[in-house]
């Protein structure tokens, strides 16, 4: 989830409308900045570097480490026996440890808890003041456009389809995140129109007497529609 909402974030903020660029931290000036898709080191790794000693910049043993905390074990669950990674085995031997009462183990893994937890709300609300910012922005944007007369643009996420909540922080997205997911959108809309269209006229058809000896059929294929209706209305709302 925590990796999805970091997406969200960085989704948001590239989708802002265009602001002078800024010097600073981590803001470097334009003509120094990485081009995207370049290498920074086009040469590659030198010959025999492997056994040379790491760079400041490179964490081998940190790679170790992490190689290391989700390589798959096998473990007892009661009467079968799984696999998991070893990371996560530590973690149940610890809280399995802290259930039996084991000071030391309750405080670490509450401490792991406790420290999770905060990260994840940090990361939320960061996650809803970019909502709120992303909104806001487009919302002025499409204000500015409308005032020069000028076609209003069409973001995505649109402004309207961000619902939120300020007494709570509550996010809710109403509309397609991404131009990918605005195809599938508009495609099921689309398809969801044709269908309430079809349904009007077949309705109308079973009013006509010379389809009588077709009424079972009709009432079938206004199920259908009104079934394909349903599947679309519970993803996308009106």
């Amino acid at each position: 989830m925590s990796d999805d909402i970091k997406k969200k974030i960085k989704t948001l903020k590239n989708s802002m409308p265009d602001r002078p660029y800024e010097v600073g931290y981590g803001k470097p000036p334009a003509e120094t900045r990485f081009v995207k898709g370049k290498s920074g080191n086009p040469k590659g790794r030198p010959k025999g570097s492997k056994n040379m000693m790491p760079a400041l910049n490179e964490e081998r043993l940190g790679d170790i480490v992490m190689q290391e905390a989700y390589r798959t074990i096998k473990v007892k669950d009661g009467a079968k026996e799984i696999s998991i990674p070893m990371a996560q085995a530590v973690v149940r031997s610890m809280a399995v440890n802290a259930a039996k009462g084991d000071h030391r183990a309750q405080k670490t893994f509450t401490d792991l808890v406790t420290k999770k937890e905060a990260k994840d709300k940090k990361l939320y609300d960061d996650y809803a003041q970019t909502m709120i910012d992303y909104k806001f922005s487009w919302e002025e944007e499409i204000r500015l456009r409308k005032m020069q007369g000028l076609p209003p643009p069409e973001p995505v996420p649109h402004p309207d389809h961000i619902k939120i909540d300020l007494s709570t922080g509550q996010v809710l997205i109403t509309g397609p995140f991404t131009p990918e997911e605005k195809v599938k959108w508009d495609k099921a809309k689309k398809r969801k129109a044709d269908a309430i269209k079809a349904i009007k006229t077949y309705e109308e058809d079973l009013k006509d007497p010379k389809n009588k000896k077709y009424k079972h059929i009709i009432e079938d294929e206004i199920a259908f529609e009104k079934r394909i209706i349903g599947i679309i209305s519970e993803r996308i709302p009106d």
